[in-house]
Order: C-alpha cells, then sequence, then structure tokens
C-alpha cells in the first residue's frame, strides 16, 4: 500500500514495470521465431497473422479493458488483467502447432489490452496536467525497457534451453509483479492530495463517440500504430531475413532503436511539461511536442539504402519519435475528458491503434510474400505519423478544455 506521505512518481514506476514486462512478452515471438521454426513452420503470411490474432484480441479489450477499468477501479482492473496475460504469455511454450500459437497470441493480446488503460486512468487519477507527460512518459518508457531487455535475454535463454522457456519465464515475471501491485497500489480517492476526485455516471460509448476528438484520436492512433507494430512486430524479422542476422547478432544490436525510444518516452512527455511550466498554453504544449515527433518519421524511408550500421542508427531516430508521440497521445484523454472516462476515452484511442496493427501487418504479410519488399513497406510507414498529426490537427481544436 502506498503510504499518505508517498511520492506518486512511486506509482508512476509501479505501472512503468508493468509495461515492461507486457513489451517483454510481446517480444518474445518476434525474437524468438528463428528457434521456433524449426519445431513449427512459420511464413511471412503466418507471421502476420500470429500478430493479427494478438492485435485483433488486443484491440477487443483495449476498448472493453478501458471500460472494466473504470467500473472495477485501477488497482482490482489491473491485478486482474496481468494474471491473464501473464497466463497466457505462458502458454506459448506448451503449443505444438500454428493453431496453438494463434490461441495463445489471442489470449496474450486479451489480457494485454487492458494495460495502457489502467495507466492512463491512473495518470489522471494522480497527477495535476503539469507533470501528466513526464508521469506517462515515465510509464511509456516501460515499453523501451521492456524491449531493451528482451533480445539479449532471450538469445541467453536460448543458448542454454529451448524456446519454449522463453515464454514460461515472461509467464512468472507478470505473475511476480502482480503480488508488488497488489501490495503496492492505493486509490487516490482513499489518500487525501492534491487531485481532486470527479464521480458521475459514466457515459456509453455511442456518446464518446458522438464527439469529434474522439473520432479525431481513434484516427490518428489508427495509423500511428499501424508504424509502431510494425516496427515491434517485424524489426527482429527484417535483420534475420534481410541483414541475415542470427540469434547472436539480434541479441547484440537490436535493443539499440528501443533504447532510443525510451528516451523519446522522457523527452516528449519532459519537453510538453516544460512549455506549460514555462507559461504556454496546453493546447501549444502538446501540439508543438507531438508536431516535433511526427516531423522525425519520415527519414525511414533512406533504412533499405544504408550499411547496417546507418540503419539501425536510422531505426533508433525513428523509434525515438514514434514514443514521444506515444507517450503524449496516450495522455490527451487525460487532458480532454473527466476522470470518470479517461479509462474508456483511452480504451477507445487503443482500439483503434490495435486495428492498425491488424490491417497493416496483413498489408505487410501479403507485401512481402508477393515480392513488394521492404522498401515499399517502408515508404508507406513514413508517411503515417504526419497523417496522424493533420487529423489530429483537424480534429483536436483545443487540448486542455475538459468534457464530460
Amino acid at each position: 500500500m502506498v503510504s499518505r506521505s508517498s511520492s506518486r512518481w512511486q506509482i508512476a514506476v509501479v505501472i512503468a514495470f508493468a509495461i515492461t514486462i507486457s513489451y517483454f512478452d510481446r517480444q518474445t515471438l518476434p525474437v524468438a521465431v528463428a528457434a521456433i521454426q524449426r519445431d513449427i513452420p512459420i511464413s511471412n503470411t503466418a507471421f502476420s497473422q500470429l500478430q493479427a490474432a494478438f492485435l485483433i484480441a488486443y484491440a477487443g479489450m483495449y476498448a472493453g479493458g478501458g471500460k472494466l477499468i473504470d467500473v472495477l477501479g485501477t488497482r482490482n482492473g489491473f491485478l486482474l488483467i496481468m494474471l491473464w496475460w501473464s497466463l497466457a504469455c505462458a502458454s506459448h511454450g506448451l503449443a505444438t502447432g500454428l493453431g496453438m500459437l494463434m490461441v495463445s497470441r489471442f489470449l496474450l493480446g486479451m489480457g494485454e489490452g487492458g494495460g495502457f488503460p489502467a495507466a492512463t486512468k491512473a495518470v489522471s487519477e494522480w497527477f495535476p496536467v503539469t507533470e501528466r507527460g513526464l508521469a506517462m512518459g515515465i510509464m511509456n518508457a516501460g515499453t523501451a525497457l521492456g524491449a531493451v531487455i528482451a533480445p539479449p535475454f532471450i538469445a541467453l535463454v536460448l543458448s542454454f534451453s529451448n524456446w519454449r522457456w522463453v515464454f514460461f519465464l515472461s509467464g512468472a515475471f507478470g505473475l511476480a509483479w502482480a503480488v508488488w501491485w497488489w501490495k503496492t497500489y492505493w486509490s487516490p480517492a482513499s489518500v487525501p492530495g492534491d487531485i481532486a476526485d470527479e464521480r458521475g455516471p459514466s457515459p456509453s460509448w455511442l456518446k464518446l463517440l458522438a464527439r469529434t476528438e474522439v473520432w479525431g484520436l481513434v484516427g490518428a492512433k489508427f495509423l500511428s500504430d499501424a508504424a509502431w507494430y510494425f516496427y515491434l512486430f517485424w524489426f527482429p524479422k527484417y535483420l534475420y531475413d534481410v541483414r541475415h542476422f542470427d540469434i547472436k547478432q539480434v541479441g547484440y544490436s537490436a535493443w539499440i532503436p528501443y533504447a532510443a525510444s525510451g528516451v523519446g518516452c522522457l523527452v516528449g512527455g519532459w519537453f510538453s511539461g516544460w512549455l506549460i511550466r514555462k507559461g504556454r498554453s496546453v493546447n501549444f504544449a502538446r501540439k508543438l511536442a507531438l508536431g516535433l515527433s511526427a516531423a522525425v518519421m519520415p527519414w525511414i524511408v533512406l533504412v533499405t539504402h544504408l550499411p547496417v550500421s546507418l540503419a539501425i542508427a536510422l531505426f533508433s531516430l525513428a523509434f525515438f519519435g514514434q514514443q514521444s508521440w506515444s507517450t503524449l497521445v496516450m495522455v490527451l484523454p487525460a487532458d480532454l475528458f473527466k476522470r470518470s472516462v479517461v479509462g474508456s476515452v483511452a480504451g477507445l484511442v487503443g482500439f483503434g491503434g490495435a486495428m492498425g496493427g491488424v490491417v497493416f501487418g496483413l498489408v505487410v504479410g501479403y507485401l512481402l510474400d508477393h515480392g513488394y519488399g521492404y522498401g515499399a513497406v517502408f515508404a508507406i510507414v513514413s508517411t503515417l505519423h504526419v497523417l496522424a498529426f493533420c487529423l489530429i490537427l483537424l480534429t483536436v481544436r483545443t487540448i486542455g478544455v475538459q468534457t464530460k
């Protein structure tokens, strides 16, 4: 339990570790895929279908999980979510064929879909507007930490055991976190502080979807997460297939762009908060930071023309920009809506992002299996964040004015 004198930043750190486990779990299949293929044949199309199974369930639970968090509360809801996804991740290790892997991937998506709505809800409960960007940046940095740890750790496990133990160990990490969460987290509604408690009936999804801002955030997340899930799931495979890396080389190099993404999480959130503290409006601060994040993304179109060392550097720039962007987009529901509906709005936004990952992932599998190559894929990816930023400018006129 968090004592009344404890800093709210402890909550950000605890949740950051949950996100770390989430992104470690997501990387288990992409990083271990070369080892898994020795037992279970997986084509590019089959690989895209495995990711689609994860993301379809993730999308549905992202929306439903947001509502679940609003109903059960952050503490109980996050505990249930973590227990589910940890057992689902461990179940991958029991798979004997593509179908069983597909089921495990679907169940993992169901569990992990509630993670970010819970994180956004916690931010709205514990942090004032000037601190929300940095708080979400710390939590979102868990994405980078999990992805940084995954390649070398998985390579180490595969060096002395088989791929199944990758999933068993990952599931164990989640169960350990669930115990930590239950002993650590306490609702701020029971702890006097400077965050006002806002209560009231939660509106239906139909009422939320009647708002232009919600559609704008959902659409922007659809576009930008189409790129992010491509990077997340296909980057290790790109290194295997095109740059001809082995598992040791992937373990040695693949963590670098994810480390850059962690810096992006912190910089994007800190920069927008710094602008607000300097007297700039929330609207100006968030949009400037989003625009600068989107501006670095088109350079990825050059990656197929560069030697491997420069390609890794360019991936690092793209990962930095993406996670700076992602941190800011995730805090927008807390800036725009009352606390009682933040989980639901964040869930709808995340649903849009996951569906972008589903659609584009299937497109990528088709393009690669039909001879178009990664050049065409990166050409598409390079445009998505810029389009997403334009959509936010058109649909979210003023950030920082809360609505019911």
